[in-house]
């Protein structure tokens, strides 16, 4: 349903604030990935060990899944163009300070700035999209926004490793700020108030409480590679983060105007859109750690063969994302969610089967098969989960899905990961040399295993097309 903003708002209009939005959204999804490959000449130009220098990608991961659940607060309290603009400006200060740290803290510091302004980013350009453009459309648009902010990520590692080995490492932040800064002046021309505002007031416990649930939950999860589950560094975070996130919810649903409403997810479609976007993660993120493992730990190959098995299935989910969207609006969710979760049950269960003597090319065939039912569930379950709240709740619907599927992103990578380690260890005198390549197959096992779970609720869970 079109709301005032939308009659007001002419077709020129409406797609220059679009195009804003994935200029910014590229130069932010830019950021998440390219430090990667700017580990090394990190860690060597601040004399730190590897252990901590990982921080510039895990605590921007962490301050994003902290920032996410009061971006939807925000999006309803202020004005859409000051909101946006405040994002962008507040990663353009992320940047700066980043770009002239003299030691790795200020530098942390500045990763920290630009999760927040990435986190406000996102979740606005989403609400915007969703709310800016009617039905028969917002799957095509988001599809299409989904397509450049995942192609971002995809190449930019590749990218990245050009320009340092050219430029130096900053040499990446100050191509994103240039982005950032061109971002800015178009967006103070272009945009408009477009989100209608909610008499809310800030809760300060509710706040803390999100920071210390969501927060928690994602540093205990992201530290069990590390230092395994059963450990200070991921028990206390995971246990204080549960215990209070249960704390939060329950406040949530006492306060007559929630921090974040998670009431919404009484939504029977809603609901159901969220449980199976955090299963597609989990299953997504275990297999995208797991396939370089296979290449290089298992089939001990190098990083740069690594990078081209793997390159043509991340490309395969940035390209179909926008017709995953068109698609969605033509023929809604339910033909879309069952056909991309089989794809997903085929390719991890192709993944048990491999061998040693198994060529390179078969899997990087099975990763292209996963990749594209992941671009053809990612945004059409967003779009339908959410089209299917009150308008007024979008805000709160895309902040609480986006926080969910991300933590459930990081107990996959742990999850899978783990299998794999363990099932290597316990099956070495039976496997031998091939013990790897079992405990590869196992984790690919129990992520088949996901997918079926995926594909049960695309048939027996949603019912209408739309």
């Amino acid at each position: 349903m079109e709301n005032e903003k939308e009659i007001q708002l002419s077709s020129g209009r409406r797609m220059m604030i679009f195009l804003c939005l994935v200029v910014s959204g590229i130069a932010s999804s830019i950021l998440s990935t390219a430090m990667t490959t700017a580990l090394p000449n990190v860690v060597d130009y601040f004399g730190i060990s590897t252990s901590i220098g990982q921080w510039i990608t895990s605590g921007y991961s962490l301050a994003m899944g902290m920032i996410m659940p009061l971006t939807a607060f925000l999006i309803t309290k202020f004005p859409t163009k000051k909101l946006y603009l405040t994002g962008i400006a507040a990663f353009i200060l992320g940047l700066l300070i980043s770009i002239f740290a003299g030691n790795f803290g200020f530098m942390m510091v500045g990763r920290v700035i630009q999760a927040c302004g990435n986190g406000v980013l996102m979740t606005a350009a989403q609400v915007i999209i969703l709310t800016v453009y009617p039905v028969e459309k917002k799957g095509t648009m988001m599809g299409t926004y989904g397509l450049a902010t995942t192609a971002a990520p995809v190449i930019a590692p590749t990218v990245a490793g050009l320009m340092i080995d050219a430029f130096g490492w900053k040499s990446i932040f100050w191509v994103s700020l240039v982005i950032m800064a061109v971002s800015f002046i178009i967006s103070s021309i272009v945009f408009d108030d477009v989100l209608e505002l909610q008499d809310k007031k800030f809760d300060v416990i509710s706040f803390v409480e999100s920071i210390v649930a969501f927060g928690g939950i994602t540093l205990g999860i992201g530290n069990i590679s590390s230092f395994g589950l059963i450990s200070i560094e991921s028990g206390l975070p995971l246990v204080a983060g549960a215990i209070v996130c249960v704390f939060f919810m329950v406040r949530q649903c006492r306060l007559e105007k929630p921090f974040l409403d998670v009431k919404i997810l009484a939504n029977r479609k809603y609901a159901v859109s969220v449980i199976a976007s955090m299963v597609l993660y989990l299953v997504m993120m275990g297999s995208s750690v797991m396939m370089p493992l296979y290449v290089q730990s298992v089939m001990g190959y190098s990083a740069v063969v690594s990078g081209l098995v793997t390159l043509p299935g991340s490309l395969a989910t940035a390209v179909v994302s926008p017709f995953a969207g068109n698609l969605y609006d033509r023929i809604g969710i339910k033909k879309i969610f069952a056909a991309g979760s089989a794809a997903l049950v085929i390719s991890n269960i192709g993944m048990y089967f491999l061998t040693m003597s198994t060529p390179l090319w078969v899997a990087a065939a099975f990763n292209v098969i996963r990749n594209i039912a992941i671009g053809s569930l990612m945004m059409p379950l967003l779009t339908w989960g959410t089209s299917n709240v009150h308008p007024t709740k979008v805000a709160d619907a895309s902040s609480l899905l986006t926080s969910l599927r991300t933590i459930a992103g990081s107990i996959g990578s742990a999850i899978f990961v783990g299998i794999m380690t363990v099932v290597s260890a316990a099956s070495a005198d039976v496997y031998g040399d091939n013990a790897m390549m079992h405990g590869m197959n196992v984790s690919f096992l129990w992520m088949t295993a996901g997918a079926v779970a995926l594909f049960l609720i695309s048939i027996f869970a949603v019912r209408e097309r739309r």
